[in-house]
């Protein structure tokens, strides 16, 4: 069994609690406009407009393919910037093996894994046999997930992680539509289960100007968790156009000001561990 693999970050420190190996696969099924990578959506459809342009001659054709040296890239990001297919070319299609020896090359260094995209759980499949080698590791396993899938279906895969990082992108479901074209029932849906099974590792926000209902986030989080004090990591995020596309492609950054203002309204819903990033 195969996946495809966008990257992985041997040593982080953003993508959970800890020092933590972060892999992230190629594919997502929602299209978010604020999105920061948005070259991991798709599969590379082998249109070949990245070849002639790469600067570092790392792109050839082999079999009617675009095939990446990893050896010669220079990593200039051309290729992900001319995509018109919200691709990359930088992908590697990996066995269960050699991903899990890539991640056991970093321990004792790593406390533990986060698996993120693209969407992770879409790799569903891949993952589990995946997962049930690196629990004889001891080390904690997080999904970062923007929530689509139920995870109250996937009992499996659910037993097999310590939490899930999950995105709460908007909380009107029509603001969620305007950003994602899908409807975020499910996402509410799994902020509740994943809290009542105590594997709610982390709730983030993205904080877009005059489009994201951060006030109503908080108070929808507040309502569905149900509870005086919520221990649970909460990130507000300040957006940033960084590698975004289309709309909101010339988006300016909110202010420290307004950030901070959103971190005391939390705190005054009972928020106890708030991080602005």
């Amino acid at each position: 069994m195969k996946a495809l693999v966008n990257k992985i970050i041997p040593l982080s420190t953003v993508d959970g609690r800890g020092l933590r190996s972060a892999v992230f696969f190629q594919g997502c099924n929602i299209r978010c406009l604020y999105c920061h990578n948005p070259e991991t959506w798709k599969v590379c459809n082998n249109c070949f407009l990245c070849v002639d342009k790469c600067k570092g001659n790392a792109l050839s054709i082999v079999d009617n393919k675009v095939v990446w040296d990893e050896k010669k890239c220079i990593y200039c990001d051309t290729c992900i910037h001319i995509c018109e297919n919200h691709s990359s070319p930088r992908v590697k299609e990996m066995d269960v093996d050699e991903v899990y020896n890539k991640i056991i090359e970093n321990v004792p260094f790593i406390r533990g894994v986060t698996f993120s995209g693209g969407e992770c759980t879409l790799q569903e499949k891949f993952l589990i046999p995946l997962l049930k080698k690196l629990k004889k590791d001891n080390l904690s396993i997080f999904l970062d997930s923007n929530g689509m899938i139920l995870f109250e279906e996937k009992e499996e895969l659910v037993s097999l992680i310590d939490g899930v990082m999950l995105d709460v992108k908007a909380w009107d479901d029509d603001i969620y539509h305007k950003l994602t074209s899908f409807s975020n029932a499910n996402v509410k849906k799994n902020l509740k289960y994943l809290y009542s099974i105590n594997k709610l590792e982390e709730i983030r926000i993205v904080n877009v100007p005059s489009l994201v209902d951060v006030s109503s986030c908080l108070k929808g989080i507040k309502e569905t968790l149900n509870s005086d004090k919520i221990d649970i990591k909460l990130k507000l995020i300040r957006f940033r156009n960084n590698g975004v596309r289309g709309v909101l492609e010339k988006t300016p950054s909110p202010s420290l000001e307004e950030m901070n203002s959103y971190k005391k309204e939390a705190e005054e819903l009972g928020f106890t561990d708030i991080l602005i990033l």
